[in-house]
């Protein structure tokens, strides 16, 4: 039981400590939020593609969670369409900020990506979850345990297991059942879930690894591409580009 604490708490507190003695985003009214340059030039990549974005989150919940939000383009498009799910205005938020902006200041990680054909395949399933959300009016936002801007990702992803994406265990409220259901098969179709309304819950699955929610805190093991998953830190070991 002490090592099964130390596991949740140890890297909790790391995370704490780099927050107060590493984060250097000064207020976030006033952080940068311009483009980390991760994408091409829409006008100049004719491929469609598609891409999935995580960076810290604002302020002390930075030390917990991510933000995580959805990039498409259609084969010829002259410009990016990005999705995220917002604590403030009407939650689903349209090309709200650069479509691989930095978050208030911290820069974006990619988490999946798709390109050519495989990205035309898939846009229009995006498409149609983000049009079709149900926790889309105001007030439907909630940061702990959902839904919030992580289920929101999370329900694309179930949409398109033909991306293999799994978000961080730093992803606060992937876990939450937004279609009701406490048990089934992974969003992969590779194992099996179980998960407590968010606040409980396990996985276990090829692609999405082994994983024990807590509150919301994720511990685990990722087999696919060796890595632990701990609360706070994410992931150690092989990363999502790899």
């Amino acid at each position: 039981m002490l090592i099964f604490l130390l596991l949740i708490l140890a890297p909790v507190i790391v995370s704490a400590v780099n927050y107060v003695l590493g984060d250097r985003r000064g207020n976030w009214q006033t952080a940068d939020r311009s483009s980390a340059g991760l994408l091409p030039s829409a006008s100049e990549h004719p491929e469609a593609i598609v891409r999935v974005f995580a960076a810290r989150t604002v302020r002390w919940r930075g030390i917990f969670a991510v933000h995580t939000w959805i990039v498409v383009k259609e084969r010829d498009a002259s410009r990016y369409s990005r999705y995220d799910y917002t604590a403030w205005g009407e939650p689903i938020r349209i090309d709200g900020f650069a479509a691989d902006g930095r978050w208030f200041g911290a820069i974006p990680e990619t988490i999946a990506s798709a390109d050519g054909d495989e990205a035309e395949r898939l846009i229009p399933k995006i498409r149609a979850v983000v049009e079709n959300y149900k926790f889309r009016a105001y007030g439907d936002y909630s940061p702990w345990p959902g839904p919030n801007s992580n289920t929101f990702v999370q329900a694309v992803l179930d949409a398109v297991p033909e991306l293999n994406a799994v978000l961080p265990p730093t992803a606060i409220g992937k876990d939450y059942p937004y279609a009701g259901k406490w048990y089934g098969l992974t969003p992969s179709r590779t194992g099996i879930f179980v998960s407590l309304g968010g606040y409980v819950g396990v996985i276990a699955g090829w692609v999405e690894g082994i994983e024990l929610n807590i509150l919301g805190g994720v511990l685990g093991l990722d087999i696919r591409r060796p890595a632990l998953k701990l609360p706070g830190m994410g992931r150690l070991g092989i990363p999502f580009a790899e």
